[in-house]
C-alpha cells in the first residue's frame, strides 16, 4: 500500500549533542575530514548506508546509540573541538579580511548559477558548470570572500543512471525532500516561510521558497516552487535541473534571474548580510538578474532604461562556459515578449528595449530568437571565459558585438578555472603532505596556494610516492567491483552469473580514467575507433593498460545514449571485461575515488571545444598525470615533464572520420610507445618506475598552485570583483545619466567621424625597410562630427604582419592633438612610433571612444580606421 504522503521523523538529540545539527548542516564537513570521521564514529554501519551523508544519518541513527555516545566523554571532547574549528572557520580573518584594499573591494557579491556541486549529499548538479560553481562557493568560503550564492533548488535533481543488459542508459528521477537534505527555510521575522514571487501572463503567479544551504561562511539560497499558493504548472517549475520545453526552461530562467535577485534582497533584509555591489552570472542561465536590477532602479531612482542598463553593467560581471553557439541557451522573441509584456512580469520596463538586449543583431544572427548569453554581455561591463585558450574561443564566437574590432580587442578576458582541493584531494594524499610539510602548511597549500608549499612535495621518497599511489589503485579496484557488481544486478543479472566481477581490474595494472558529461564533442569512444588495437592494449601480456569510464548523456541525447551503448558493449565482452569497465551513475561520491585512483587521466575532445575541463586538474592534484588534447587548461599550462598532449588533427574541416582516425591512432601509439613503457619501467635497481614517480612530483609542483580554486577566486576578486564594485560606487544616478546621455551623443555622431589623412613626418621608411630603433613622427588629421577630443582616443596600432599584411602582436600608440580644429572642424593628432621589432613590420590608426567611466575603449563597440588611399606622403597603411 503506498503512502498518501511522505515526511521524516527525527530522533531528538540529546542536549550534549545538540552542535551535532550546526555541524551536519555546515557544508563544510564535506571539504573537511575531521568533522566526516566524527560523524562516522557516531555509527559506521549507518555512515555507510547514509553515502556520508551528515543529515541521513543522524535521521537514522538509534536513541540507544545517542544515550551512549551522550555519556562517552571522548566523543563529546572531539565534538566541542570540531565545534571550536567549525566557529574560528567561520568567525576569523581569513584572506580577504587582510588585503589592503583601501575599501576598494566589493562588501557582498552575488553569484548566480543554475546549478551547485557542493555535495553529494545535496544533488543539485549535473556536471561541469555546477561542480565550478560549487568550487567557487568552497574557496570563497576559505578565502573570506563575502559571496551569497544563488540557485533553484530542483525537487528531482538532474537525474540518477542506470544500464538496460543492452546497455541503454535509463534515467530515474527520485523525489527530493527539502527537509532531508542539509538545508534550511528561510522565514520572515514572525517565523512564516520567507517567499518571492514572478507575475505570470494570464493573471497567474509564481511564487518561490527561499531555502539555505550553508557552504562555510557562504549562504547558498535556493528556490523552489513547490508552493501550495502555486496551480500545478508553476509548482512544477524547479522539477529538474535542464529539463523541459522552452517556455519551462524560461521560467526556470526567470526564477533564478530575477527572483533570485529580490530572494537576496530579502534575505539581507533579513540577516543584515551586506546587499552586493558586484552581481555575478555563471553562464547565461541567470542573465535576466539584470532585468531586475534596471526594474529596482527605474523604480528606486527614477532612472530612465538607459541609464538603468549603465548602473547594471558597471556592477555586473559575466562567464561564460561554452565555446559553441549550440551550448547557449536562446528563446523564441515571441516566448519572450509574452512574458514580459502586458499582465506579464517587470511591469513598466518596456518589453521592446528587454528584446533588443538579447537580439542576434549581427552578420549570421537569427532575428527570430532571443539569446541568453548576448543579453548576459550586453549587460556586463566585464566578461571572461574559463582557459586563456577559451577566452580566444569566446572573443571569435562573440565578435559580432563589437563590428570593426579585430577579435583579439572584442572585451573578453579568461579565469582559468580551478579546483577546490579540499573536496578532490584524497585523505591518504593529505597524510601523506603533512607529514612532509605539517598540517597547518599542507591546508594552506590546499586552500589558498603557494608555490614554497608545493615545492616541499620534491623531498618526498619514491617508495612513499609509489606506495600511496598503490594503495589509492587498489581502493579504486574495491570501489569498482562494488558498482560493477551493483550495476549488473540492475540490469537483471543474478549473483551466480557474476563471480567475474571479482578478478576485475588489478591494482598492479596500469589505469586510465575517462569521465565525464557525454556530448559527441567530448568523443567518449574515440579510444574504440580501431577496437582490436584497444584490445590488444587492454591485454598486452608485459604492459597491459586498464581503463574506468565513466558518463551520462542527456535524457533528451539519443546520440549521446548510443555512445554510451557502444562503450557498454565492448565493456561487456568476456574477452576484456576485467581490464575495461563502464560506470553508470557518474557523480561526485565517484569522482572522489576515481581521480585519486587512477595513474593516468584521459581527456580527447575536439579542440578547441572544451572550455577548460577541471577533471583532469582534480586528477593532477592526486598525482594523476593527464594524457590529453591540447584544448582547456591543457593547452595552457602543459609541459612534457607532467603529461602528454594528444596530437591534433586541424584543419581537415569536414572530414570528421578521418580526423576520428589520425587522432585515434596518436592516442594509440602515445600509450604503446611512452605511457606504458614509461609506467613499466623498473630500471635503475630501486624496483620502482623512477621516471613515473618523477613525473608525479613535477605535477604536483607546477601544477597544484595553478590549478586551485583559490588561485581562481583570488583573480576573479582583483581582476574583476574589484574594478567592478568601484564602476558600481561611481555610477551614481547622476552619473548614470550622463554616462547614458554620453553614450547616445557618441553613436548618433559616430557615422560622421573619420581618419582622413595619415603621414609620416620623421625617419620614413626609404625603399619599404627602416632600422631598428628608429622612431616615425605620425600625423593624422581627423573629422569628429560634434565631438570634442576628449570624447575619443586616437591611437597609432603597429606590429609585426603577417603576409597578408595583418598585424600581428598589436601594441597601441596613443596619439595627441596638435593644435586646435581647422577652418573646417577637422583636428590634427600626432605622436612617435618607435620601430622597436625586426623583421615584416606595419601600423594603422584608429579613433575609438572615450570615457573615464568605460571599462574598456572597445565598450561601445564603434571603431573607425582609415579608408583605403587616406596615406600621405612617407606614410601608408603598412610598411615594411
Amino acid at each position: 500500500m503506498k503512502a498518501i504522503r511522505r515526511f521524516t521523523v527525527r530522533p531528538v538529540l540529546p542536549e550534549t549533542l545538540l552542535p551535532l545539527t550546526d555541524l551536519a548542516h555546515n557544508l563544510r564537513w564535506s571539504w573537511h575530514a575531521e568533522t566526516r570521521e566524527l560523524f562516522q564514529s557516531v555509527d559506521p554501519e549507518g555512515w555507510q548506508a547514509a553515502d556520508g551523508d551528515p543529515v541521513r544519518l543522524l535521521g537514522a541513527v538509534s536513541a540507544a546509540r545517542l544515550a551512549e555516545l551522550s555519556g562517552d566523554r571522548r566523543f563529546l571532547r572531539r565534538l566541542a573541538v570540531a565545534v571550536a574549528d567549525l566557529d574560528d572557520y567561520l568567525g576569523g580573518g581569513r584572506w580577504y579580511q587582510g588585503q589592503e584594499s583601501g575599501g576598494t573591494l566589493p562588501a557582498g557579491i552575488a553569484y548566480f548559477s543554475p546549478e551547485f556541486g557542493i555535495t553529494a549529499a545535496l544533488p543539485q548538479y549535473s556536471g561541469g558548470l555546477g561542480i565550478l560553481a560549487g568550487d567557487h562557493l568552497k574557496a570563497a568560503s576559505d578565502l573570506g570572500v563575502p559571496l551569497i550564492g544563488v540557485g533553484l533548488l530542483y525537487r528531482h535533481g538532474y537525474f540518477r543512471q542506470s544500464l538496460s543488459r543492452d546497455g541503454w542508459q535509463q534515467e530515474h528521477y527520485p523525489v527530493l525532500d527539502p527537509d532531508e537534505l542539509p538545508l534550511a527555510l528561510v522565514r520572515q521575522e514572525d517565523g512564516t516561510p520567507a517567499r518571492i514571487s514572478l507575475t505570470l501572463p494570464g493573471g497567474r503567479a509564481l511564487h518561490a521558497h527561499i531555502w539555505q544551504a550553508r557552504v562555510g561562511r557562504v549562504p547558498l539560497l535556493l528556490l523552489d516552487s513547490d508552493v501550495e499558493d502555486n496551480d500545478t504548472a508553476a509548482r512544477e517549475v524547479t522539477d529538474r535541473l535542464y529539463g523541459g520545453g522552452s517556455d519551462h526552461r524560461l521560467l526556470q530562467e526567470m526564477l533564478l534571474g530575477i527572483g533570485g535577485v529580490r530572494a537576496v534582497r530579502l534575505y539581507c533584509a533579513l540577516t543584515g548580510h551586506p546587499d552586493p555591489e558586484v552581481f555575478h552570472t555563471n553562464e547565461g542561465h541567470a542573465g535576466f538578474l539584470g532585468l531586475e536590477r534596471i526594474r529596482e532602479l527605474e523604480r528606486e531612482q527614477g532612472l530612465g532604461f538607459d541609464a538603468a542598463v549603465e548602473a547594471v553593467r558597471a556592477g555586473t560581471v559575466f562567464t561564460t562556459h561554452t565555446p559553441v553557439p549550440a551550448g547557449i541557451d536562446r528563446f523564441e522573441r515571441a516566448l519572450v515578449a509574452r512574458h514580459f509584456g502586458d499582465g506579464g512580469e517587470l511591469a513598466g520596463v518596456p518589453v521592446d528595449r528587454i528584446l533588443e538586449l538579447g537580439a542576434e543583431s549581427y552578420p549570421g544572427g537569427d532575428p527570430g530568437v532571443f539569446n541568453m548569453a548576448v543579453m548576459g554581455l550586453r549587460l556586463a561591463q566585464r566578461a571572461n571565459g574559463v582557459s586563456t585558450l577559451h577566452g580566444s574561443v569566446s572573443r571569435g564566437m562573440f565578435a559580432g558585438l563589437w563590428p570593426g574590432f579585430d577579435a583579439a580587442d572584442v572585451p573578453i578576458t579568461s579565469v582559468t578555472n580551478g579546483v577546490h582541493a579540499p573536496t578532490w584531494v584524497a585523505p591518504e594524499v593529505v597524510r601523506l603532505g603533512a607529514r612532509q610539510i605539517g598540517a597547518g602548511r599542507t591546508e594552506d597549500a590546499l586552500s589558498v596556494g603557494g608555490s614554497q608549499r608545493w615545492d616541499a612535495v620534491a623531498d618526498i621518497p619514491d617508495q612513499d610516492v609509489w606506495d600511496l599511489r598503490r594503495v589509492l589503485r587498489e581502493q579504486l579496484v574495491q570501489e569498482v567491483r562494488e558498482r560493477l557488481r551493483a550495476s549488473w544486478r540492475q540490469r537483471g543479472a543474478a549473483e551466480a552469473e557474476l563471480g567475474w566481477v571479482d578478478s576485475v581490474l588489478d591494482p598492479d595494472v596500469l589505469t586510465i580514467g575517462f569521465a565525464r558529461r557525454v556530448p559527441s564533442y567530448k568523443r567518449l569512444t574515440l579510444m574504440l575507433r580501431d577496437p582490436e588495437r584497444l584490445r590488444a592494449l587492454l591485454l598486452d601480456p608485459e604492459r597491459p593498460v586498464q581503463i574506468v569510464v565513466a558518463g551520462k548523456a542527456h535524457p533528451a541525447d539519443d546520440g549521446g545514449k548510443r555512445l554510451v551503448q557502444e562503450l557498454v558493449r565492448f565493456a561487456d565482452d568476456p574477452r576484456v571485461r576485467h581490464r575495461i569497465v563502464f560506470l553508470p551513475d557518474y557523480g561526485m561520491a565517484m569522482a572522489q575515488k576515481l581521480y585519486p585512483g587512477c595513474d593516468v587521466w584521459l581527456n580527447n575532445p575536439l579542440r578547441p571545444l572544451e572550455a577548460c575541463g577541471t577533471s583532469g586538474m582534480k586528477a593532477a592534484l592526486n598525482g594523476c598525470l593527464n594524457l590529453s588534447v591540447l584544448d582547456g587548461w591543457w593547452d595552457e599550462w602543459f609541459e612534457p615533464d607532467f603529461g602528454w598532449a594528444i596530437p591534433t588533427a586541424d584543419g581537415l574541416g569536414a572530414d570528421e572520420d578521418r580526423r576520428d582516425d589520425l587522432e585515434a591512432n596518436a592516442l594509440y601509439e602515445l600509450i604503446e610507445g611512452r605511457v606504458a613503457p614509461r609506467f613499466y619501467d623498473r630500471t635503475g635497481g630501486t624496483g620502482l618506475p623512477v621516471r613515473w614517480i618523477e613525473m608525479v612530483r613535477r605535477t604536483l609542483v607546477s601544477l597544484g598552485p595553478k590549478v586551485l580554486a583559490g588561485r581562481m577566486v583570488r583573480e576573479y576578486v582583483e581582476r574583476l570583483y574589484a574594478p567592478a564594485a568601484l564602476a558600481h560606487r561611481a555610477l551614481t544616478a547622476e552619473a548614470a545619466r550622463d554616462l547614458a546621455w554620453w553614450k547616445g551623443r557618441v553613436r548618433a555622431a559616430w557615422p560622421r567621424v573619420a581618419v582622413e589623412h595619415v603621414e609620416a613626418l620623421a625617419a620614413a621608411p626609404v625603399d619599404g625597410t627602416a632600422e631598428l630603433g628608429s622612431t616615425l613622427t605620425l600625423r593624422v588629421r581627423v573629422a569628429l562630427d560634434a565631438l570634442a577630443p576628449e570624447d575619443v582616443e586616437v591611437q597609432a596600432v603597429a606590429g609585426r604582419v603577417d603576409p597578408q599584411d595583418v598585424i600581428r602582436d598589436a601594441r597601441t600608440f596613443p596619439l595627441k592633438p596638435a593644435g586646435g580644429p581647422d577652418l573646417e572642424g577637422r583636428w590634427v593628432y600626432e605622436g612617435p612610433l618607435v620601430l622597436d621589432r625586426t623583421g615584416p613590420f606595419g601600423y594603422t590608426v584608429r579613433i575609438l571612444p572615450a570615457h573615464p567611466l568605460l571599462a574598456t575603449p572597445a565598450e561601445l563597440g564603434l571603431v573607425v580606421g582609415p579608408a583605403a588611399g587616406e596615406a600621405g606622403p612617407g606614410g601608408g597603411v603598412v610598411l615594411r
